[in-house]
């Protein structure tokens, strides 16, 4: 979707360990980009996140992440930067940088880390991942890639980036892509509608698996198309957000302080670095539902 897009430029990807290995994941990214004939460069990264194991989800995804149609590999390699000095030396290189996360924020919170003055750099930050007081996809109270990588996500939203959070809520009911519509996408017959729909198809099942929900739920193109047209974000409120770390009952669950009460001096200790470091995340709320389908179809065609 960005790298057909008249809107932005994109300067790189960079690659996480997440719903599969990062070499695999790695090795997608460069397909996807030779597909829309782009010569981004593709940086790996992190191979698990920051303090535990990976589990991954290639039951949603398929064992290669993309449905196991077997793509041929790409044509080209990785860079020879690790993504984390990419992300930096990139930032540097374009200030006012607007990035969008699709996984666990390994990579993120890593170059945070090495540069502290990455805030002042990253005009906007939209991640993909949450559930802002809603159920989660991988535990009743977390979104697989902030339950993935938990710490990472502390340290990613308590840095002062300008967070713009939208959840995989977004992406269920109308939103998913109908049977109607994979039938039209497919219609359109072109590399991309193809690829866009063989590449979700054991997410369509394993989506209809877990919530009993018809379609093809698409997050990451949800979070890519905010980035791209911000007004398809039609209703969203800032609050302050905490990530649950330290209860497996509710790691990764992100806390959202929508009545302000963290202020309350009853929750003057436990909240008072996130209200310290913390910038307010913005959480979207609804989606433009037709026009961010007529933007998927606009990309495919």
């Amino acid at each position: 979707m960005a790298l057909r897009s008249p809107l932005v430029e994109v300067a790189a990807i960079t690659v996480v360990a997440g719903n599969i290995g990062v070499e695999q994941a790695t090795s997608n990214a460069l397909y996807a980009a030779e597909l829309c004939e782009s010569d981004v460069p593709v940086y790996m990264g992190a191979a698990k996140p920051l303090r535990r194991e990976l589990h991954s989800a290639t039951w949603f995804d398929g064992m290669d992440g993309l449905g196991d149609h077997g793509f041929a590999p790409a044509m080209r390699v990785a860079e020879g930067q690790h993504a984390v000095d990419a992300i930096i030396a990139t930032a540097h290189a374009h200030p006012g940088l607007e990035i969008v996360t699709l996984g666990p924020l390994t990579n993120l919170a890593m170059a945070l880390e090495r540069e502290p003055l990455l805030p002042e750099l990253v005009s906007r930050c939209v991640v993909m991942g949450g559930a802002a007081c809603c159920e989660g996809n991988v535990t009743p109270a977390a979104e697989f890639n902030i339950w993935v990588d938990p710490e990472a996500a502390w340290q990613v939203f308590l840095s002062g980036l300008k967070i713009e959070m939208v959840g995989w809520e977004l992406s269920r009911y109308d939103a998913a892509v109908n049977d109607e519509e994979i039938e039209q996408i497919l219609g359109m017959n072109t590399a991309f509608s193809d690829f866009t729909i063989n590449c979700n198809s054991r997410a369509r099942e394993a989506y209809l698996e877990q919530t009993g929900e018809r379609g093809i739920s698409l997050p990451d193109p949800i979070a890519m198309a905010i980035l791209l047209q911000p007004e398809l974000c039609t209703r969203s409120t800032e609050h302050y957000v905490e990530i649950a770390t330290a209860s497996e009952l509710t790691r990764g669950m992100t806390v959202v302080d929508r009545l302000d009460v963290s202020g309350d001096q009853r929750n003057a200790t436990l909240w008072r670095e996130v209200r310290e470091r913390a910038k307010k995340t913005r959480i979207c709320w609804e989606l433009d539902v037709p026009a961010w389908k007529q933007l998927l179809m606009n990309s495919l065609s």
